[in-house]
């Protein structure tokens, strides 16, 4: 779902707005209709307007005026998306997935860039801890210049969520231990 997101929004979206699509488009209905808690919004830090508009001007989603205090309702927009994914129960635990692994004890109050960095670290980090990525495709999937990877790793070094990382000097690749 993260590669399926780093093609089909726009490249200056931002890592808030990606981490919210994510969700959407793993918690969609087979009518392509969403209903999200206004509760887990505002636990992801993700309850801004102005995310909301940034999908509906990029014509990603349309939300509904039915939506209330307690939950966001959309139309997402692209029927292409159910192609994409596994089937709906299976969506709805890796939405839940995607969100334990926004949250990491030591990111609590990270925003939203760390937050989606957790998420595309823990997709791509086997049982043992350790991870491989290719930096162009992380940085395309988490809205970033390839060159900005450096400083975001070095700051989920320093905050303990990655104990190491590295380059590969033959390949460009990314290793990393969490």
């Amino acid at each position: 779902m993260l590669s399926y997101l780093a093609a089909t929004l726009p490249d200056n979206a931002s890592p808030s707005t990606r981490l919210l699509a994510l969700q959407c488009a793993l918690r969609v209905d087979n009518t392509l209709h969403v209903r999200l808690p206004r509760g887990l919004l505002r636990g992801l830090r993700l309850s801004a307007p102005e995310l909301w508009q940034y999908l509906e001007q990029a014509h990603w989603l349309r939300t509904s005026p039915m939506s209330t205090r307690s939950e966001t309702i959309a139309e997402l927009l692209d029927p292409g998306l159910l192609a994409q994914a596994p089937a709906r129960p299976d969506r709805r635990r890796a939405a839940d997935w995607a969100l334990r692994a926004s949250r990491p004890f030591k990111t609590a109050q990270a925003g939203g860039l760390q937050q989606l960095a957790c998420v595309y670290l823990a997709a791509h980090t086997d049982t043992e801890g350790r991870g491989l990525a290719e930096p162009d495709r992380m940085a395309q999937g988490c809205g970033l210049h390839p060159e900005e990877l450096r400083f975001l790793f070095d700051q989920l070094t320093a905050t303990g969520v990655l104990r190491s990382w590295r380059r590969c000097t033959y390949t460009e690749d990314l290793h990393w231990t969490i």
